[in-house]
């Protein structure tokens, strides 16, 4: 590795105590509190009238002073942060020396002594032994604060480019807390989700991410090839079909949370690989679905947040049952002053389309562009709202509705501008799904490369008989981006997808 000039000198450093006999890379950390349990272990010990509590912390340095024979440093570790009070005598000339030509910000240190509160009230270890558990050769990155004539105190990111903190997540974490905070959030949040279903009799079951044929959306797949086999394989776009099969097998509730692969653009709300639930239920429909939905997303939000009330930008979100419903037609007569039905034919709605200012693609099926129109609806849709009815076009695994055959038991979910869920009366007749697979494949001869291919096998599943069902898919990060009050889903990625830093 090439090393700058800092880098270097701190190599040196690495070096001088491997000299003295000290590794800068030990074995083991012995570590009796984290700084939390400490604080609270001397806290309990004044309260009961006891000794101070002897301790052995460890942490990253994230702050130094140097007072001649005397040091102040700072400790963090994932808990929190504690002062280690270092005295020459203490420690002994020649460990203090080491420690003071030798410790730079940023290195992982474990600290021995007893807890005290020094003379400007703040609880330290008064350090005895203080150890190197990992030389950084790296300088952290560090943030800048500036404090304006009003003494308020403004922090700005310690990355001059913003793509960086996404590159080295590890430098974004190590030095922002609450970038940490964010994928603790996300993490309980799952945790609920996961809680609510399994409290609800769902059985979390795992499907192949791996594929010889993709479905249950419309997306590109990624292709990869295994070697022995001699087959293409493709990565998977949705757990849906494969959930589908489970109730045909007796399962009557299921559910999956992992990760889909999407081979499609990048932008805020989008990354090629993502994180999403998919559950389905037997015995059920959309409307069904709806009411788990919302007491699902209800319960998340309080076990995770304390409240189901969410600040999201502006806004104050509330995810108390029940939502708005509203149709598909209407959403988009209400955005956009236009009633998509009236205009039967894909030129005739993209010529209206035009007309009123809207894109409307040239090659785009009808059913597509009614998909563009909704688009114009979706910001403001901030409020939970279940839009649904939908074409049957766009709609292959869904059954179409009673008194319209041109559309289905469908509905999208939206809050926050954002679309966050999807949900079918799902298709149960397998004479009828064949169909709409054979529409798929002709709708992909003429060049809508997401079109649905066709699923012998899941067809000789349904030929066993599949309950009727309802289903639903959630998109995790996006949900994550409104627990968090991100408007980017990088934010909510530990390691979202980038382009090469030579593009």
């Amino acid at each position: 590795m090439e090393l700058s000039e800092l880098e270097r000198q701190r190599a040196e450093k690495a070096a001088r105590l491997q000299e003295a006999g000290v590794a800068p890379y030990p074995h083991r950390s012995h570590r009796t509190h984290t700084t939390v349990q400490a604080i609270a272990a001397y806290e309990a010990a004044v309260a009961a009238d006891a000794a101070a509590p002897r301790v052995t912390v460890a942490g990253r340095v994230v702050s130094m002073r140097d007072m001649g024979r005397l040091m102040f440093a700072h400790i963090e570790d994932s808990s929190d942060r504690l002062q280690l009070f270092i005295r020459s005598n203490e420690l002994g000339e020649d460990a203090f020396t080491l420690a003071k030509r030798t410790i730079d910000l940023g290195d992982f240190v474990e600290a021995s002594g007893t807890m005290v509160r020094t003379r400007t009230g703040e609880i330290s270890v008064q350090t005895e032994t203080v150890v190197m558990l990992a030389k950084a050769i790296t300088p952290l990155p560090i943030p800048k604060e500036v404090e304006d004539e009003s003494g308020a105190i403004t922090r700005f990111s310690a990355f001059a480019d913003v793509e960086e903190r996404y590159r080295q997540r590890y430098a974004d974490l190590a030095v922002n807390r609450e970038v940490r905070d964010i994928f603790r959030v996300r993490s309980r949040m799952i945790t609920a989700l996961r809680a609510w279903l399994d409290n609800h009799d769902y059985l979390e079951v795992e499907t192949p991410i791996l594929q010889p044929i993709y479905g249950g959306a419309a997306a590109r797949p990624f292709t990869t090839y295994h070697n022995q086999l001699k087959q293409n394989l493709y990565l998977r776009i949705s757990f849906e079909l494969y959930l589908k099969r489970l109730l045909v097998g007796m399962y009557e509730r299921v559910y999956e949370i992992g990760r889909d692969f999407r081979n499609e653009g990048v932008s805020y709300k989008h990354n090629p690989e993502f994180t999403q639930l998919e559950f389905y239920c037997a015995y059920t429909d959309l409307f069904g679905i709806m009411e788990t939905v919302e007491q699902m997303l209800a319960y998340a939000a309080e076990a995770t947040l304390g409240s189901r009330q969410i600040t999201f930008g502006e806004n104050t979100v509330d995810l108390t049952p029940p939502f708005r419903r509203v149709t598909l037609r209407d959403a988009i007569r209400q955005a956009t002053d236009i009633d998509y039905v009236a205009f039967p034919t894909s030129d005739s709605l993209r010529q209206e389309m035009r007309q009123r200012g809207f894109n409307a693609a040239s090659d785009a099926s009808w059913g597509h562009l009614v998909d563009t129109l909704l688009g114009e609806a979706e910001p403001d849709l901030i409020q939970p709202t279940f839009v649904h009815d939908y074409p049957v076009e766009i709609s292959p695994l869904a059954k179409q509705k009673p008194d319209d055959p041109t559309h289905v038991e469908r509905f999208e979910m939206f809050i926050g501008g954002m679309e966050m869920g999807n949900a079918f009366t799902e298709l149960n007749d397998p004479f009828e799904q064949e169909q709409r697979f054979m529409q798929q494949g002709r709708a992909y001869e003429a060049g809508d490369e997401e079109a649905q291919p066709m699923d012998e096998d899941y067809l000789q599943a349904m030929m066993f008989g599949m309950p009727p069902n309802g289903g639903f898919g959630l998109g995790i990060d996006r949900l994550a981006m409104l627990f968090t009050d991100h408007r980017s889903i990088r934010d909510v990625l530990l390691y979202p997808h980038l382009r090469q830093r030579d593009q």
